[in-house]
């Protein structure tokens, strides 16, 4: 059980959810958007979150779709991550969807919930990073697209009164080579040790990670010193460990040290398999 009272709110256009979210702000209410709920439901239980009132954005149909629209993918942030799974139109995010908790979790997990939440993995926004894919925010003025690397830096970066409703991929990655890797401390679903999504395009292999910061990120440099083909493999991967973002997260799942052996031998095996192709 939450062990708050909010009032609950589902609008049915993108402008009514805007509205609203306004009107409560007015009436001094603490006020979120949520799509599928359970980050909600999981960190109030830890007293990590309060609200007064939500807006449920699932009732919102740009907010569902699922479609090609010219030369790009078109999804809906609240989407389920069940949903992005079995339709397998962008088979690196599906992959990173399926392996996101469990089943029963996933199937009310959404594609906006897992990418904007504060619990620190959000993998589903691995693939989306790869791609260079772009959000569309909704806000008191309107409608914006941007690319998701200038608003996504280490979290989602959304103004009081924002919220997302799309992200758009260009067809050309979704038939690209790709490999995602979720290696955890024990059993199959939980929080990973780390999680590496790659993507080969024009020669060059591109890398995302997650559970190895308290963020997910990609980055330029790393990705630099694991394409520099004139180094020995082992030596590229040791160049890009050292170029890694800090800190490497030490906590319950395994240590900074353990952390980085398993990712090390997990990039071995990831640019072995995308090079060979």
């Amino acid at each position: 059980m939450v062990p708050f009272d909010f009032t609950y709110h589902q609008p049915s256009s993108i402008q009514e959810a805007i509205q609203l979210f306004q009107t409560l702000q007015q009436q001094g209410k603490k006020t979120m958007y949520y799509a599928g709920g359970t980050e909600i439901i999981t960190l109030s239980r830890l007293n990590l979150v309060f609200t007064e009132a939500v807006i449920d954005i699932k009732g919102i149909p740009e907010c569902r779709t699922l479609r090609f629209d010219k030369n790009y993918l078109v999804l809906g942030a609240a989407l389920s991550l069940t949903t992005i799974e079995e339709a397998n139109v962008f088979p690196l995010l599906s992959k990173a969807a399926s392996e996101v908790a469990d089943r029963t979790a996933r199937n009310q997990i959404t594609l906006g919930g897992n990418i904007c939440g504060q619990i620190f993995y959000r993998e589903a926004v691995l693939p989306l990073l790869l791609t260079d894919s772009d959000v569309i925010i909704a806000g008191k003025d309107g409608l914006k697209q941007l690319p998701i690397q200038q608003i996504f830096q280490k979290q989602m970066r959304l103004h009081p009164g924002e919220f997302l409703v799309q992200i758009m991929t260009e067809q050309t990655y979704l038939s690209l080579p790709y490999r995602s890797i979720k290696k955890r401390k024990q059993w199959e679903v939980g929080y990973p040790l780390v999680t590496v999504a790659a993507l080969k395009t024009n020669e060059q292999i591109r890398v995302a990670f997650s559970g190895v910061c308290p963020f997910p990120f990609r980055s330029q440099t790393v990705e630099e010193r694991l394409n520099d083909r004139q180094l020995p493999l082992e030596s590229r991967i040791n160049e890009a460990l050292h170029h890694l973002p800090r800190p490497i997260l030490d906590d319950i799942e395994g240590s900074a040290e353990y952390r980085l052996f398993v990712l090390k031998h997990t990039l071995f095996d990831i640019i072995t398999e995308l090079e060979g192709e």
